[in-house]
């Protein structure tokens, strides 16, 4: 089942031309178009299926800078000043509000390790900070049990993933960018090695340069184009709970469950660290890649063969332009979520909070997460095709940082100072000996 997602109307005619297309109306997409549209640059976005239909709409909602790798931290903290002013930004809901996040945690070892994290982000002078148990019972009150304390930051926040992105969509078409839904970007055409157009399933746009913010997709596309991007999907399940009287207004994670309030009054519930990783051709083809990263977080794995190996045999790695693309087959992806995981995380918030026992569930949906080796996403131009630039691989973290993925994006792009150092997201760090590793403190 698809979440609860605010329509967003397509534009009618296919531009000749454009500066740049971006391929991709999730999160990431729509904020570069966005600031892109601000700058005057001719833009076209073009989604294969609805504005924010796939991770961008199935995510938690969290907004946050806690527990971010380092790599990340300058990024997401540019990412909150945006957040804080989307609303004004976008003319528009997208449900921010800076309602602070907790990890909470049972045992002191649990305390110590969100301390170590503490240390390596003190550079950044993050509002971040340990308290107390006593604390953490004054910031949600009406739980029956008590922790050993939380990792708790105050300016970190929450959004609504179904009203963001068609938000910022409609923002920057308000600014002259052209957004087209249900419109799948075959591949890109060349000269000279230099991009020069991007091929549609209704037609050709010339163009100076092409962004790919494809999601889980973007490694099938980058494949046609004789680009091996590492990356590979996992299944996130979520929940939507009805109306609920006297929860919490601070979002938290800790004893089986996550949380977030809505602005329905609901609150959207899921578990930390019950992912699941569907085996496919993909598992072998990238098993030296994700290995190292297997081995520092494979106590959070939850490993599934199943029929997803097949489908994904079946799927073409390489197609002409002329014909149609394994994107026109699937317009959105919405798999099953794990009702096992679903019902653990309802019964322990229950548990939990007393508010929750009778509330009745909404929806339940999944999602598949676009992952790096390293958890950190790829935001940077490709090398080796000038004008073809990358903005994937954002780990479950996209949602919280898309406004500040979708400037940095409109920097590259535009040539403008990047506004955070772009190294730790180059593509080229996957094939220049750097095998760089994901933060064994970061979550």
């Amino acid at each position: 089942m698809s979440p609860q997602l605010d329509e967003f109307p397509s534009d009618d005619a296919l531009p000749a031309r454009a500066a740049v297309v971006i391929i991709g109306g999730g999160i990431i997409g729509v904020s570069a178009a966005l600031f892109l549209a601000q700058r005057g640059v001719a833009t076209v976005l073009c989604e294969k299926g609805r504005i924010g239909g796939e991770q961008s709409s199935r995510n938690w909602g969290w907004c946050r800078k806690m527990l971010r790798d380092p790599r990340e931290i300058p990024l997401i903290i540019e990412s909150l000043r945006l957040w804080e002013q989307m609303n004004q930004m976008a003319e528009a809901e997208t449900g921010f509000r800076q309602s602070g996040i907790a990890y909470l945690a049972d045992t002191q070892a649990e305390l110590e390790k969100h301390e170590a994290w503490l240390q390596e982000a003190r550079l950044y002078q993050l509002d971040s900070r340990i308290i107390t148990g006593a604390e953490v019972a004054k910031l949600l009150p009406g739980a029956t049990r008590s922790w050993a304390g939380a990792l708790y930051t105050a300016s970190d926040g929450r959004a609504e993933p179904g009203k963001a992105a068609p938000a910022i969509a409609a923002a920057a078409r308000r600014h002259g960018a052209t957004i087209l839904t249900a419109c799948a970007v075959r591949g890109i055409e060349t000269a000279g090695g230099r991009v020069t157009a991007a091929v549609t399933e209704k037609g050709r746009i010339a163009c100076d340069s092409v962004v790919l913010a494809g999601g889980a997709w973007s490694r099938l596309f980058c494949g046609n184009l004789g680009l091996d991007l590492p990356q590979l999907k996992v299944l996130g399940s979520v929940m939507r709970t009805e109306k609920v009287e006297g929860g919490p207004e601070c979002s938290a994670s800790g004893a089986g469950f996550g949380f977030r309030k809505r602005l329905d009054g609901g609150y959207t519930v899921a578990r930390l660290n019950t992912n699941i990783y569907d085996v496919v051709p993909d598992s072998f083809r990238l098993l030296a890649d994700f290995l190292p990263a297997s081995r520092l977080k494979w106590q959070s794995l939850r490993l599934r063969i199943g029929r997803r190996f097949i489908e994904e045999w079946q799927v073409p790695r390489r197609w002409p332009l002329d014909r149609a693309s394994p994107f026109e087959e699937v317009r959105i992806l919405d798999p099953e979520p794990s009702r096992a995981a679903l019902d653990t995380a309802r019964a322990n918030i229950a548990e939990v909070f007393p508010a929750f026992r009778n509330v009745g569930i909404a929806e339940r949906w999944g999602g598949l997460i676009d992952v790096t080796p390293d958890i950190v996403p790829v935001i940077s131009p490709v090398e080796t095709v000038p004008g073809f630039f990358i903005a994937t691989g954002f780990s479950g973290h996209g949602f919280g940082i898309g406004p500040g993925a979708g400037r940095l994006v409109a920097d590259l792009v535009t040539g403008a100072p990047p506004v955070v150092d772009p190294k730790p997201f180059r593509f080229s760090r996957f094939g220049d000996g750097s095998r760089p590793l994901p933060s064994p403190l970061a979550a």
